[in-house]
């Protein structure tokens, strides 16, 4: 048995859950998510929770069991709470603007990057942090993950784009 799988999900009541075929739509007050369900999972709607259940039992059904129930309580949470993450620029000359859909980033080179910003994630920019939020939690550290991948923190300095509560092991420099 999954441990995590046969867990039930909590579902608040600003919260609508539509099952239609192999399609779950998930609506709620920050916005509204959707996902293909795996064909071997059941699913039963309750008052206010939700239960997963495999069709039978294998291996493979066991993980996409545990998988597809955190998946929907992502969701949940998600369209309830949202997510945030916080990405912190540290470097002499490296910034960061906000301009309509466009993050355009100084970060050293000789030519500043322009990230198109995805239109279901928010970004908010003061002084040297990134606050990236929205409902999808995949998209939101997708996100980070490829404004960090623009210029990662390097072990000497610690300069570079890094998470806000990422530790960085510095190393010493050349010795005399």
């Amino acid at each position: 048995m999954s441990k995590i799988g046969k867990q039930q999900i909590n579902v608040p009541d600003e919260v609508k859950i539509n099952l239609d075929g192999d399609c779950l739509v998930i609506k709620g007050p920050k916005g509204e998510l959707s996902m293909n369900m795996f064909d071997s999972i059941d699913l039963k709607l309750n008052d206010n929770c939700v239960v997963l259940s495999p069709k039978i039992i294998t291996k493979k059904v066991k993980s996409l069991w545990g998988l597809a129930r955190s998946l929907i309580n992502n969701m949940v949470i998600g369209v309830t709470k949202g997510f945030v993450k916080k990405l912190e620029i540290n470097g002499v000359g490296y910034k960061v603007n906000k301009d309509g859909d466009l993050l355009i980033l100084t970060l050293g080179y000789s030519h500043d990057i322009v990230y198109p910003i995805p239109q279901e994630v928010d970004i908010k920019c003061t002084k040297n942090i990134i606050e990236v939020s929205g409902c999808d939690k995949q998209l939101v550290g997708q996100v980070c993950a490829d404004i960090r991948s623009l210029r990662k923190p390097e072990p000497y300095k610690g300069k570079g784009i890094k998470y806000e509560n990422e530790i960085i092991v510095r190393k010493e420099g050349k010795k005399k």
